[in-house]
């Protein structure tokens, strides 16, 4: 015999199985079709860039002085199509932009990705155990705060930058960060050293709102019945606290990144940053402006990224932040 299912008028339950928190995350996620765009153009363009060694048209870092100034969408004295034209050293813009993308989107990244990391953590320890620990960790996270931010990242990233050396970085890890930002072991130091200084004044505000949620958190029941259990301090952290922590941190790692690419455009742009040859958007805009008067269309190819990637970001943090609201319906 076959067992029949008899399903109730009225009973969605009976009819399809309820969805877990992030399939209605997702779900909600779709709605908000602005984000959803910004997000595959974004990814779209991670992808691009990520490509750059094998779609390049053009090495690099190829000079030629007798294709200076090229305009986009034209044909250079030597026959070859360029797409976003030439800087003043002759090298391919379009060529260069695809570089620029991998290294500014991935510094951005992975200094947001560091200072989440210690923000959280610093955060979690601070919220969860209170006492002189949580009173340590504020007043230091104040003090971090009260510092001039920008004149900072100026000073020390210059600093760094030009005393290389001075940062014991192992070879393999130069190397790891080489492969993956296609550049020069060199330049890879360079680029570590700029994300140092980027991810030791970002984790203020990740710490501030992870405190916060841990402080809302720590006291309900399912905590106490986990220290009841015999659970130790790390595994409710872990299991307990973090997860339910977590929507708030996705929303402001994301909008971290806008932040912080913003942030190595502005240093790169006033010298202090990634220098020439590595092309990042920040610094072939600063090229660009000498030129901006007689060649006006310079400026715009490496700005508009930045212009576009912040949008989309906030975009998606704006998605992000209306999926993960659990006040949210439908």
């Amino acid at each position: 015999m076959t067992a029949t299912t008899t399903v109730v008028p009225g009973d969605e339950t009976s009819r399809a199985p309820s969805e877990t928190q992030w399939q209605i995350v997702i779900r909600r996620f779709r709605k908000h079709k602005i984000a959803v765009v910004s997000l595959v153009l974004l990814l779209m363009l991670v992808i691009i860039s990520a490509l750059a060694p094998v779609i390049a048209p053009f090495p690099r870092d190829a000079p030629n002085l007798q294709t200076r100034f090229v305009p986009p969408f034209t044909v250079d004295s030597q026959g070859n199509f360029r797409l976003f034209g030439t800087d003043h050293l002759g090298r391919d813009f379009y060529t260069r932009l695809l570089y620029a993308s991998r290294v500014s989107l991935g510094t951005a990244f992975f200094a947001t990705l560091i200072a989440s990391t210690i923000g959280i953590l610093l955060g979690m320890i601070a919220g969860y155990f209170g006492g002189w620990v949580d009173i340590a960790i504020s007043r230091t996270l104040e003090v971090v705060a009260t510092f001039p931010t920008l004149l900072l990242l100026l000073i020390m990233s210059s600093i760094l930058v030009q005393n290389i050396n001075s940062i014991p970085i192992p070879d393999f890890f130069a190397n790891f960060l080489a492969w993956i930002f296609a550049v020069s072991p060199r330049e890879a130091r360079i680029i570590f050293a700029v994300i140092l200084v980027l991810s030791l004044f970002g984790w203020t505000g990740t710490a501030r709102l992870m405190r916060g949620m841990v402080l809302s958190v720590r006291e309900n029941v399912y905590i106490e019945s986990s220290r009841a259990l015999g659970a130790s301090n790390v595994r409710i952290l872990g299991r307990h606290v973090f997860p339910n922590a977590l929507p708030p941190m996705i929303v402001d790692f994301t909008l971290g990144i806008n932040a912080t690419l913003v942030a190595e455009s502005a240093l790169s742009f006033l010298g202090f940053g990634i220098q020439d040859p590595t092309p990042t958007w920040g610094n072939m805009l600063s090229f660009a402006q000498s030129y901006m008067f007689q060649h006006p269309w310079m400026p715009l190819i490496p700005s508009l990224p930045i212009l576009f990637c912040s949008i989309a970001i906030n975009y998606i943090g704006d998605g992000l932040r209306d999926a993960l609201d659990p006040r949210q319906r439908g």
